[in-house]
């Protein structure tokens, strides 16, 4: 398993080892003790599974504490464009977004701390899978418009499909009037 910690603090791209012959394969998703090795101790206490249709937008969420979400995310099936923004206000990379295309053929993950927010597009349908360090608990729930113009992201998709809940989150600008991280 390769972890590679990215240039935003806290948050990792993960290549497990895959195994493939004439069958398929074989991946090894998770290992407490490598996890371990480079300094990521969690403890998963509920997993997430999603299927979105080719296009579609989820995000950018978030819990606060004390439901604060660290979150280890793949792709199923299919293929989607992972996106988190660093929402830590003391951090140097504060503000500033990074994204993975999470690919099933892949088998790729990505590591999120919790401080930042988290969604994803659907690049093709496809099966989203995540573990987190937190259960959800909707009175924690914090999220950014995914189309705020001063992050200027770039989901990849011509025609978003969002939810109406994901319509009306709050800008990047009201959330750092509130932000508690």
């Amino acid at each position: 398993m390769q972890i590679t910690e990215h240039r935003l603090k806290g948050l990792f791209e993960i290549q497990p080892k895959v195994f493939k012959d004439e069958r398929g394969y074989f991946l090894e998703s998770y290992n407490q003790k490598i996890f371990e090795n480079y300094g990521l101790n969690m403890n998963f206490v509920q997993d997430n599974q999603s299927y979105s249709v080719q296009g579609v937008v989820r995000g950018l969420h978030m819990q606060k504490e004390p439901f604060a979400q660290g979150k280890l995310v793949r792709v199923v099936t299919g293929k989607a464009l992972d996106v988190v923004v660093d929402v830590r206000k003391h951090s140097p990379t504060f503000g500033q977004w990074a994204s993975f295309v999470l690919d099933s053929e892949l088998c790729n993950m990505v590591y999120v701390p919790p401080g930042f927010a988290h969604g994803f597009s659907a690049l093709q349908n496809c099966i989203f899978s995540y573990k987190c360090t937190h259960v959800y608990d909707k009175a924690s729930e914090l999220g950014i418009l995914w189309n705020d113009t001063s992050l200027h992201i770039d989901w990849q998709v011509p025609a978003p499909i969002v939810s109406e809940k994901d319509n009306v989150l709050l800008s990047f600008e009201e959330f750092k009037k509130i932000n508690p991280f």
